[in-house]
Formats: structure tokens, sequence, C-alpha cells
């Protein structure tokens, strides 16, 4: 099993190959209900890195226990070499924009729950080169019913992007989807925000911002 991030060929044309085998990627970025009914599942959209393989199946990897749920998102490959980039394709890496279901949770009485995910190792100074870390990604409140699924909490890494109108927003790295992009709330809070980990929720923000009512909070720079 190779247990490459990003599985890449280097070369003219150089071959991936695989031999129906699990092909581990990590998250770029996660977003997920604030608030959750217990006992019912729930859509959460991931992000992920793509990878070079012949006939990749993606699967979110999703578990919980009594403290969080976490995603571990792989590829099943087969066996089919597949040529995949040149040496000058090979450095474009592309982000994958994907979902996966998180199980329901218990809840007796209201609570949390942290959301987790394994990130790539430079998202932490004291990584393990090859190394994929779980990373708390947040966290999601569970009632017995009745809950609001108007906010959406989210983190991940970002690029920061202004588009012809000078509107600052945020989009998950490496993924090429100019309706991806999310609206800063507050356009002049934009220190440190190419290639950072951030937190935050997206939610209908009362007056529009950049002709936009769907914006993301920040919360937290990493």
């Amino acid at each position: 099993m190779r247990h490459s991030l990003l599985v890449v060929c280097l070369g003219v044309l150089a071959a991936c190959e695989s031999s129906d085998k699990v092909s581990p990627t990590t998250l770029v970025w996660m977003d997920w209900p604030a608030e959750v009914n217990a006992s019912e599942s729930f859509r959460t959209r991931l992000v992920t890195w793509g990878i070079c393989a012949s006939n990749p199946r993606f699967y979110s990897g999703a578990s919980a226990n009594s403290e969080a749920v976490t995603f571990s998102p792989y590829y099943l490959v087969d066996g089919n070499t597949v040529y995949c980039a040149t040496a000058r394709e090979a450095l474009i890496v592309v982000a994958i924009d994907t979902a996966g279901i998180a199980p329901g949770l218990s809840a007796l009485v209201s609570r949390t729950y942290e959301m987790r995910g394994t990130v790539t190792g430079y998202v932490r100074e004291n990584s393990i080169a090859g190394y994929a870390p779980v990373w708390t990604f947040g966290e999601v409140h569970v009632v017995s019913e009745g809950a609001n699924p108007s906010r959406r909490n989210a983190a991940g890494t970002v690029t920061l992007q202004r588009d012809t109108l000078a509107c600052a927003r945020i989009t998950p790295t490496g993924l090429y989807d100019p309706e991806g992009g999310l609206v800063l709330e507050d356009q002049a809070d934009t220190t440190g925000l190419a290639y950072a980990f951030v937190r935050g929720y997206v939610y209908d923000a009362p007056s529009p911002v950049c002709g936009e009512t769907r914006v993301f909070h920040l919360e937290a720079v990493n």
C-alpha cells in the first residue's frame, strides 16, 4: 500500500502504477452544519487532494467515537498503468471538491463533538515528513431535535483572491473553481490569509457584502 499524500509522476511520460490498493489523500477544506440533530447523519463538504491513478474511487473514510467525527479520505485504485504528468505538469496540484457523510452522533443532552481530518504534514511545524497528522477543524453542536441548518462551520487551508471589483474572497487551496470562493465578511481583515489554515463559519449576513449575503466569518488563522 502506498502512503503518499499526493501521487504525482515525474518525468516526461512517467507512469503511476497501482494494483488494487488503497491510496490515502488528505483534506484541504471542510465545512459542515454547525448544529445537527442527534442520531442523524449529515453531509460534510470535503475538498481533498486528487491523485494520479487509474479508475480512482473516492471514499471519505468517515468514523466517529464519543469525542469526534474523523475523516481519513482515500482512493481505491486498480492495477492499470496511467500516464499522469510530465515533469512540468507535476508541479500543478489539483484539489477535488467532494463530500462525505458523517455518521449520526448520540447526545442525551445538548453537547459538542470535534470535527477532525487528516492533513498534509506541513500544517504543523513539528510534523514528520510524509506523515499525515489528524487535525481538529472545529466543532459540531448536537441537539436532541430542531437543529438550525442556516450556519455552517468551516476550516481549511485557503488562498486569498480579489475579483474585478477588488472584493476579497477565500478559496480552498488547489481548487480551481470560479464559483468556489467565499466572500469575506470583514473585507479589511485579510492579513496573513495567503495559504493559511483558517477557521470560521459561513452564514447569511444581515447586509450584503460585495453584493452577496452568504459570507465567511473569520475566527482564527493558524
